[in-house]
């Protein structure tokens, strides 16, 4: 008898949703599967160059649809949301850094430092899952247990 696959959702949805994406002229930035209140949702985020539309986000969900139902990899009943990700994505590997090092990114912190949980500034290094960003001309780093999300800052 075979083992049984223990791959996750979200490494099955990646796999599934990454080359529709490419076929659309899309890039998948991120999948997750989270409990939301009482409803459990499947978020896909897509990426492209010169920003993502509503069409974009509806053509992936549908061609989602029928290999999603193949693949059958969630039991409970869930909401499929296809979106952008947007001007504030979160950074989480280590290709994000890299692709914004020199971005102005937050850092929210568990525990205050300084009496501070946010910090605001320029992304300088990551290197082992610690975060360095400049802030005012002082550079601050950041161990993985000491921040919660690093994202993109959005100037608006």
């Amino acid at each position: 008898m075979a083992a049984k696959e223990t791959r996750s959702v979200v490494e099955i949805v990646t796999d599934l949703a990454k080359p529709l994406a490419e076929e659309l002229s899309l890039s998948l930035w991120d999948v997750e599967f989270k409990k939301e209140g009482s409803m459990w949702i499947l978020r896909v985020l897509i990426d492209k160059e010169g920003g993502v539309s509503t069409d974009d986000c509806e053509a992936l969900s549908r061609a989602l649809d029928e290999p999603l139902d193949r693949a059958d990899p969630i039991s409970q009943s869930y909401y499929l949301e296809v979106g952008s990700a947007g001007i504030d994505r979160e950074l989480k590997r280590p290709s994000d850094f890299a692709q914004f090092m020199g971005s102005e990114v937050e850092v929210h912190l568990y525990r205050p430092v300084d009496r501070r949980k946010l910090f605001i500034g320029f992304l300088r290094g990551y290197e082992d899952e610690a975060v360095t960003i400049e802030e005012d001309g002082v550079s601050r780093t950041f161990e993985k247990g000491q921040y919660s999300i690093v994202r993109l800052y959005p100037r608006f």
